[in-house]
């Protein structure tokens, strides 16, 4: 009887233990596959870790040649403007010390230009120059605001004619790319004070004289519009300054085969408004 009594109770806190122990073991279970869950992330995130500091220090030494390489580009060109004997000879020299690969994507990118895609003008990204130079007659904007000192082909001060545009700007004026290109030069050239030298592509270059910062450099594909230098207080160019002058002073000159040409039909209708004379 006692046992009779017993053996139920017994019985019953058996299974609640195989129960409880059951649960225990499915316990132990979920804890070993989440210990495995996380050593197999642990191993993964250490994997993405030392890919990145790979990526990280491939970057850097592919960065640190590409400034070494510009150091040396900038050398070349700074020592190109020492022996130059004119605008001319420059752009000659740059033009012609360019790396056959570099040419070879620019010219494939001017081909490309010269296949009209208007839309590609309103592209921010876009790497290479939208339309050919040439077609931009009477759509270019100048770069910056102000008053005309000086047009293309009016008498100079040394007994000659003016071979581009002169333009009194405010002191710290913002000066823009007119049209696309690369950047070829940029830096102090004689009499000019900081030059600024785009090729726009098709044998034309541009060029933006007087400036106190240039805020672009050599080999950079600048956009139609984008700030590539500041004014500074006052003129830096010793033609302007000889004049007695106070006032900043651009100077731009259109340039087909390394011989200037008027960049009155390629002004934009409306540029009256931003350059008075």
């Amino acid at each position: 009887m006692v046992l009779g009594a017993v053996l139920p109770e017994m019985r019953h806190q058996v299974e609640a233990l195989a129960s409880d122990l059951a649960a225990l073991l499915e316990v132990r279970k979920k804890i070993a596959d989440e210990r495995d869950r996380l050593k197999a992330e642990v191993a993964s995130l250490d994997g993405e870790r030392a890919r990145m500091s790979a990526l990280i220090a491939e970057r850097q030494r592919q960065q640190a040649e590409r400034e070494k390489a510009l150091e040396a580009e900038r050398a070349r060109a700074a020592d190109l403007a020492k022996k130059a004997d004119s605008l001319k000879d420059l752009i000659g020299q740059l033009e012609q010390g360019l790396d056959p690969a570099t040419r070879a994507a620019r010219e494939a990118a001017i081909r490309d230009a010269a296949r009209p895609a208007l839309a590609a003008l309103h592209d921010p990204g876009r790497l290479a120059p939208a339309v050919a130079f040439a077609s931009l007659r009477g759509r270019i904007p100048i770069p910056v605001n102000g008053v005309k000192l000086k047009d293309y082909g009016a008498p100079d001060s040394v007994g000659g004619l003016e071979k581009g545009v002169s333009i009194a700007t405010r002191a710290g004026a913002q000066v823009t790319s007119p049209a696309d290109g690369w950047v070829v030069y940029a830096g102090p050239f004689r009499s000019y004070g900081q030059l600024l030298i785009l090729n726009a592509g098709g044998g034309y270059h541009i060029l933006l004289a007087g400036m106190d910062k240039i805020s672009v450099d050599l080999g950079q594909f600048v956009l139609t519009g984008e700030p590539v230098a500041v004014m500074g207080n006052g003129p830096q160019i010793a033609a302007i300054l000889a004049t007695g002058s106070s006032q900043p002073v651009l100077y731009i000159e259109f340039r087909k085969d390394g011989t200037p040409v008027d960049p009155g039909p390629w002004w934009a209708a409306g540029e009256g408004e931003k350059v008075r004379g």
